[in-house]
């Protein structure tokens, strides 16, 4: 059985429409260079003694690089 012919195709919502029209405008590079300065600024910033706030930027790399990666499938995949 071949699932493809049988998948459902909702339209998306016109607010996720625009936002995805602006989002695939970004670079993906984009992404993955914030995601890689929020390490080095983390690494900074534990060096200097500032744990706390080394961890509060190193929490920022994962969202930046899940960003990057729903830019990425937004521009291949495109959207409704």
């Amino acid at each position: 059985m071949n699932f493809m012919k049988h998948k459902h195709h909702r339209k998306e919502g016109k607010m996720t429409v625009a936002i995805e029209k602006q989002t695939s405008k970004v670079p993906s590079g984009f992404y993955l260079a914030l995601g890689l300065g929020s390490m080095v600024a983390s690494l900074t910033l534990h060096c200097l003694g500032q744990k706390k706030n080394a961890l509060f930027v190193g929490q920022w790399v994962s969202p930046l690089l899940i960003m990057g990666l729903y830019n990425k499938i937004v521009k291949t995949e495109g959207h409704d």
